[in-house]
């Protein structure tokens, strides 16, 4: 049951006049006599007005995390070519999901952030802002690496779109969850917020594994750089991997219980796998909840 303002494909606990017929109710003299059933009057000689089950759209409000670390994979002089990175990955969901819910006559709306919110846009269903999402994806694709160093300020731009979206809607984030601040509490208030607000809160967890979950390097020095302050450091990954998968154990044990905790469905979004492969998924797994 969801509450919504168009005509759409969902049942709502609103009733309007739409085409699916629910019952009769006494005529209220003053109002239209538009929905009076003539043949129940020429039969019972009372006045009655049809009311019908009314459709609605859902509203869904696509959140994607556009800071610098959401460039990894980045592989220098291949500018010219769309790389399979996390970025890209959530361009190619968010676009699936726009088209389904297109086709649905739902209502959806976009919001890109990084250190602040930089698009958003509320959830509409009309042709003309669905293509304006759409171009605004296009830019996001084409921009092969940030322009700048972005840090991630998931919580603060959480905050601030919760308080935009003023209807019960369905909010769909992608984000690797890599907050600047060291306080998971700041970020996880921020997701709490949007529960708050009744809302129901998708988090595809945006991640490429093999590098950042696994941390499945060469037993060579390498050279990694921190995408969003710039800082280097050298070091052969044998000597640190046991030290990171342990903290990152850590982050994830901690991500998923608090996703547990505020009722967050949480899915593992795995960029090696294709976005294809993971929707899928995750849109067979809905569909025997619903």
């Amino acid at each position: 049951m969801v509450e919504g303002f168009i005509t759409g494909l969902h049942k709502s606990p609103f009733h309007g006049f739409s085409v699916e017929f629910a019952e009769h109710r006494l005529y209220n003299k003053g109002e239209s006599t538009r929905h009076i059933d003539w043949k129940l009057f020429a039969r019972s000689d009372k006045l009655f007005v049809k009311r019908y089950e009314e459709e609605t759209n859902l509203r869904c409000q696509i959140v994607i995390d556009s800071s610098s670390s959401m460039y990894f994979p980045f592989i220098e002089g291949k500018d010219n070519k769309v790389q399979e990175n996390k970025i890209i990955f959530s361009i190619q969901c968010a676009a699936a999901l726009i088209e389904l819910l297109k086709k649905q006559r739902d209502a959806v709306g976009l919001s890109i952030f990084s250190d602040e919110v930089k698009i958003h846009y509320n959830a509409r269903s009309n042709a003309v802002h669905q293509k304006l999402l759409f171009t605004e994806l296009e830019k996001l694709a084409e921009t092969h690496q940030p322009e700048s160093l972005r840090t991630t300020n998931v919580a603060d731009a959480l905050h601030q779109i919760a308080e935009t979206i003023h209807k019960r809607s369905l909010v769909v984030l992608f984000s690797d969850m890599f907050e600047s601040k060291e306080d998971s509490e700041h970020l996880f208030s921020a997701l709490q917020h949007l529960k708050h607000k009744k809302h129901e809160v998708i988090l595809f967890h945006v991640t490429d594994k093999q590098k950042e979950i696994d941390f499945d390097f060469d037993n060579r020095p390498h050279r990694f750089i921190d995408m969003e302050t710039g800082e280097e450091l050298k070091v052969n990954p044998t000597d640190v991997r046991q030290q990171y998968l342990e903290r990152m154990s850590v982050f994830h044990e901690d991500l998923k219980l608090k996703c547990a905790q505020y009722r967050i469905d949480l899915v593992e979004a795995n960029i090696n796998d294709g976005f294809d492969t993971i929707l899928k998924a995750y849109l067979a797994k809905r569909s025997t909840m619903m």
